[in-house]
C-alpha cells in the first residue's frame, strides 16, 4: 500500500450524515456555492473551525480524520489561510470524486463539539 497522509475536516451534522450514507468512504459532492473542498492538515485547526464556527452556526460540530495517498496529494499545494497552523488543501469541487477515490481508509469521527 502506498504511503498515506492523515487529513482532517470540520463537518456539521448534515455533512456527517451524508458521509455515513456513503459508507464512511467518501465526502459528498459540494453545493453550487462551494467551489472548493478544503481538508485541513492538522487536528487542532479542524477542532478550532468546528468549535468556533460550526457550533455557533449549527449548534454542534465534528472533526473527522481520514488518510489519502500522499503522492496524489502532491497536486494540491498547501494553502495557509491565516495563523501558522491554518494550513489547508484546496480541492476544486469538480475533482472531489477523484479525490474520494484516493481515500485509503474509512473516515472516522475523532471529536464532537456541542453548544453548552
Amino acid at each position: 500500500m502506498p504511503p498515506t497522509t492523515p487529513l482532517y475536516r470540520p463537518v456539521n451534522q448534515q455533512e456527517l450524515d451524508l458521509i455515513a450514507g456513503l459508507g464512511w468512504q467518501a465526502f459528498p459532492p459540494r453545493l453550487p456555492e462551494q467551489p472548493i473542498f478544503y481538508p485541513v492538515l492538522n487536528e487542532a485547526y479542524a477542532a478550532q473551525i468546528s468549535r468556533d464556527w460550526n457550533v455557533p452556526f449549527y449548534g454542534m460540530g465534528y472533526v473527522v480524520r481520514f488518510a489519502v495517498d500522499t503522492a496524489y496529494l502532491a497536486r494540491f499545494p498547501v494553502q495557509n489561510v491565516g495563523d501558522q497552523q491554518h494550513d489547508e488543501l484546496w480541492v476544486p469541487a469538480e475533482q472531489l470524486a477523484e479525490f474520494n477515490q484516493h481515500i485509503a481508509e474509512l473516515i472516522e469521527v475523532i471529536a464532537e463539539f456541542r453548544r453548552p
